[in-house]
């Protein structure tokens, strides 16, 4: 177990769009942020890609997920090598099937292949122990926003909002003494975000994403589809939820409407769900704070903003790295893993109490 002194930490992180692997350098003893560091990022190839895509929704032991294990490590070990003077690193793994109160959560990649290739103690699995104390295993961020919020000052409540292939959001009150006080945290996944408008430029297009959301921006909602897709029941239930990649059923809803119409559809549905996500906010946010890619959809972006009441803005109009907050969150709570610290709790997760997860490899 480390002392509570600040140390050099690397996060890593592959998230549902499988864009790529992130990785930051973070200073911090777990607790507050003593300084950012260099990050890196690792794309995947389009094969890389499609092999990944392919073992989606697959567990240990069954087709593809050796494949897409191999993969993840290869692209993790390579983005290691780049960094120096690390004392630990956190390795989130890759999220392929994710059933809390069912089969459990699976993320490909061993932390322990990584810390015998790079010569760096790695945590990992960080999901596992809360899941099987009955909490959903996501998000796990929450505990990283509220130290964000305090490390910029914020005096009052905010939100971060993280628009990856799934949007989440964090409620945070920086008043309180600890992540884990009463009233310090809400955080729970809103609903699908980037996925489906990723998926369907890759179904119809061919492409990765549509740039800025700009052909999204030239079509027309369909209301029906929209209403539709509120009135089900994920949206009802009180945080915090959680989802795996989204709602699978999300292209079949937009079929007989052109791209166009189609992804102003799509991004109707994840700005409405962000929208009734924070309805169920303990008070208003003075302010919501964007990372993740889905902040760089112009469209999306807007779309949020007419549905919300307070600012939205990305991350960086307070002086943050949007593309690496979910690598340095793994950063960080990879230090409260290794002083045996929560990394969270009911209010984030709806696990009973709080709870320590992830188990660490030495080199």
């Amino acid at each position: 177990m480390l002392k509570a002194e600040v140390q050099t930490v690397l996060g890593m992180m592959s998230g549902t769009s499988f864009d790529g692997g992130d990785a930051a350098v973070l200073e911090t003893d777990g607790e507050r942020i003593a300084g950012f560091g260099a990050s890196a990022f690792r794309a995947y190839t389009p094969e890389e890609r499609a092999v990944l895509r392919a073992a989606m929704g697959r567990w240990p032991g069954e087709t593809g997920v050796e494949a897409a294990a191999e993969i993840i490590e290869t692209a993790h070990a390579q983005v290691m090598a780049q960094f120096e003077g690390v004392a630990l690193a956190g390795f989130h793994g890759q999220t392929l099937a994710h059933d809390p109160g069912g089969r459990g959560t699976h993320q490909a990649g061993s932390g322990a292949v990584l810390a015998l290739v790079a010569g760096v103690p790695v945590v990992w699995d960080f999901r596992s122990a809360d899941v099987q104390l009955g909490g959903q295993g996501a998000p796990l961020a929450p505990f990283y926003h509220f130290a964000l919020a305090r490390h910029i000052g914020a005096d009052a409540p905010l939100a971060f909002l993280n628009l990856g292939g799934v949007g989440n959001l964090t409620w945070v009150d920086p008043r309180q003494p600890r992540p884990e006080a009463e009233g310090a945290l809400l955080a729970f996944d809103t609903g699908p975000a980037n996925a489906p408008l990723d998926d369907l430029c890759h179904a119809r297009l061919g492409c990765t994403r549509d740039e800025g959301g700009a052909l999204a921006a030239r079509g027309q909602v369909d209301a029906e589809v929209v209403a539709a897709f509120l009135d089900q029941p994920f949206f009802y239930r009180t945080p915090p939820k959680s989802l795996d990649r989204g709602f699978g059923d999300m292209l079949v809803r937009v079929a007989h409407l052109s791209d166009a119409d189609a992804l102003a559809t799509l991004s109707e549905c994840a700005a409405a769900a962000v929208a009734s996500g924070v309805n169920f906010c303990p008070a208003v946010p003075s302010r919501v704070l964007v990372c993740g890619g889905g902040r760089h959809n112009a469209h999306l972006m807007a779309r949020i903003a007419a549905h919300l009441s307070c600012p939205v803005v990305p991350v960086e109009a307070v002086g943050l790295e949007g593309d690496m907050i979910e690598a340095q969150a793994f950063a960080f709570l990879a230090m409260r893993v290794a002083r045996g610290l929560p990394t969270s709790c009911p209010m984030t997760t709806g696990v009973a109490a709080a709870v320590g997860g992830g188990q660490i490899s030495a080199p």
